[in-house]
């Protein structure tokens, strides 16, 4: 057994519930998003394309989710953090697949573990972080 270590995860109703909260934000805005909850690896755990959200949407919400597990910071955080650094700005550009550097994607913390990431796409990434911040609301 001291080959294994134990990883905490978000669990499906939380993720659920997170779903619930970002939806909600989001008809208050009027406008239809995609919300990707993933567990800690990156793996899609919940997700909801509300009604009218684009296509590409799809992919992008999940990919800002992934980042933010893999990571364990925001997605919007990865600018900040790569912007004056030349090589390391053109290798996450051209080399990380999956990796976004704008708004929108959040890790899920729990007890100062990363359990998951929450990414939404569908709008400029201001709102779409507006309802990912909306979901972890439901993070208690």
């Amino acid at each position: 057994m001291a080959q294994l270590f134990e990883k905490a995860s978000v669990n499906t109703e939380l993720a659920r519930r997170m779903l619930v909260a970002g939806e909600r934000k989001a008809e208050e805005m009027g406008h239809p998003f995609v919300i990707a909850v993933v567990d800690e690896s990156g793996v899609l755990k919940a997700f909801s394309r509300m009604d009218g959200a684009a296509l590409l949407s799809v992919q992008v919400a999940q990919d800002k989710a992934y980042t933010a597990a893999g990571f364990g910071m925001s997605t919007d955080g990865w600018y900040d953090f790569i912007k004056d650094d030349p090589p390391l700005a053109a290798g996450a550009a051209a080399g990380i697949d999956r990796l976004v550097v704008f708004g929108g994607g959040y890790p899920i913390v729990i007890d100062r573990h990363v359990v998951g990431g929450v990414g939404v796409s569908g709008g400029h990434y201001r709102q779409d972080m507006e309802v990912a911040q909306a979901a972890l609301t439901a993070v208690a």
